[in-house]
């Protein structure tokens, strides 16, 4: 008994934000935001940074690095309110989004200015933005670089802080050029931050490039799930993988899901069946426009939604980066603190993607749940998830009878969403048609205007159909 006590006195009891040396205004907006204790990632990055040295830091999404970065930077700007401060380099519009967004959720009492900078909307009323001097620039390299070659009077001659944020993304995503050309443009004497999951040959090679003397802080390997995810599977025939889906999602009706799936189509008629049974379900996958991913997210995020059904797409290039809503003439971040539970409708071929999808759940310290529907003919890769995980799922409590109970409606559900999709089919495919048949009669009333002024019609090859 004594030496049990002996242990527990001279254990050190877990950082706060207040120990780190964090100044009171990040202090006060990190209450009111509900972060209550730093994430490891925070307790191992912030003590080096606050001294102004560079950072390498290894961790992955949802381990709390964007604070890791945020909270110096914020803590210098309160010290030296100067213009442009700082550039964050993002792989993602939807990472950018969030980042910006929690700086300006940390950065609230300081009256901090962000602006986004990323490609697929108007480059105008972001020029108009940047002459008003943001304390923080969060971009994607090609916009970015985009804006020092064109907008009269930018530079970041004065700037402060550069991070590189999923550096081993922005290097997959063919950004090393980009970056190399804002390298070259950007002061000597600054500070930097890079973080990346993984340390690539290519991310060792940047690092050497744009960082000095850095302190590294690695938390996470390339394959986790962190300790608060209570990971399940449910093993089920294939032909019956609906209805115990209804019946996964019935019992968990209280609950924020995102449910992933292999295909398009199955996203679609997953979404079509739960909504059919009385479930607010929303669709997100790659075929859909940027409107329609910003309006899935937004009704996810408001909870007029509460269930997202993504495909691995959505994974890799929307989830595992943020989420985003409008705002006014821009875009801004929609960060989702809780999502209570992951299902897999379809166990996913790699490992990794398994981890990118269950860490949607149980993120900075929280507690959630995972589901994986498992059928005769998806053992081997639960076996092989398991074994990079080090850890066996536990199997999904299941009662037959209530199973059996939801077949006749699941199935006619079923039924309605497989016309609807042919009748979205037709829908698609008569306005293509409609929209063929315009064009070529404005190429040949195009013609008849060039006959009746005396000249000759251009050349046209066959119409595709």
């Amino acid at each position: 008994m004594p030496s049990s006590e002996g242990a527990s006195s001279s254990a050190s009891p877990p950082p706060s934000f207040a120990s780190l040396g964090l100044i009171d205004p990040l202090l006060k907006a990190l209450d009111q935001v509900n972060f209550k204790q730093p994430t490891e990632i925070q307790s191992q990055a912030l003590p080096s940074a606050l001294l102004g040295r560079d950072i390498i830091g290894v961790a992955e999404t949802g381990s709390g690095k964007t604070a890791a970065f945020a909270l110096p930077i914020l803590q210098k700007l309160w010290e030296e309110p100067k213009g442009l401060f700082a550039c964050i380099l993002a792989p993602t519009r939807e990472l950018a989004y969030q980042i910006s967004q929690q700086f300006e959720s940390l950065g609230s009492a300081m009256g901090v200015r962000c602006l986004v900078l990323v490609g697929g909307v108007d480059r105008m009323p972001q020029a108009v933005a940047l002459a008003k001097r943001p304390h923080i620039i969060v971009a994607t390299p090609g916009r970015l670089n985009d804006h020092l070659q064109n907008t009269k009077g930018f530079s970041l001659r004065s700037l402060k802080f550069l991070v590189l944020d999923e550096a081993d993304r922005l290097l997959d995503m063919d950004f090393g050029p980009d970056i190399d050309q804002i390298l070259k443009v950007i002061p000597k004497e600054r500070t930097t931050y890079l973080f990346s999951a993984t340390m690539t040959t290519k991310v060792a090679k940047l690092q050497r490039a744009s960082l000095s003397n850095p302190v590294r802080v690695e938390v996470s390997s390339k394959y986790q799930t962190v300790s608060t995810l209570l990971q399940y599977y449910l093993f089920i025939p294939l032909a019956q993988k609906d209805v115990h889906l209804v019946y996964l999602v019935n019992s968990l009706a209280s609950n924020s899901i995102i449910l992933f799936t292999r295909t398009v189509h199955d996203a679609q008629r997953l979404s079509i069946v739960l909504r059919t049974l009385g479930f607010p379900a929303v669709p997100l996958h790659g075929q859909l426009s940027q409107s329609q991913r910003l309006g899935a997210l937004g009704k996810f995020k408001s909870g007029g939604r509460n269930i997202l059904v993504a495909t691995d797409v959505a994974s890799r290039h929307v989830l595992h980066s943020g989420f985003m809503g409008p705002t006014d003439h821009h875009y801004r971040g929609l960060d989702l603190p809780s999502v209570d539970v992951v299902i897999n409708f379809d166990i996913p071929s790699h490992s990794k993607d398994y981890i990118h999808r269950v860490g949607r759940t149980a993120r900075a310290g929280r507690s959630g749940k995972s589901v994986t529907i498992v059928t005769q003919y998806d053992v081997e890769l639960i076996q092989r998830i398991e074994t990079v995980i080090a850890k066996k799922m536990e199997l999904w409590p299941t009662d037959e009878e209530e199973v059996a109970l939801l077949r006749e409606r699941v199935e006619e559900a079923g039924r309605v969403a497989i016309n609807e999709l042919k009748e979205e089919a037709r829908f698609n495919e008569g306005r293509k048609r409609r929209r063929e048949d315009r064009g070529s009669k404005d190429d040949r009333d195009r013609d008849d205007d060039v006959v009746e002024a005396g000249g000759v019609p251009k050349k046209r090859g066959k119409a595709r159909h």
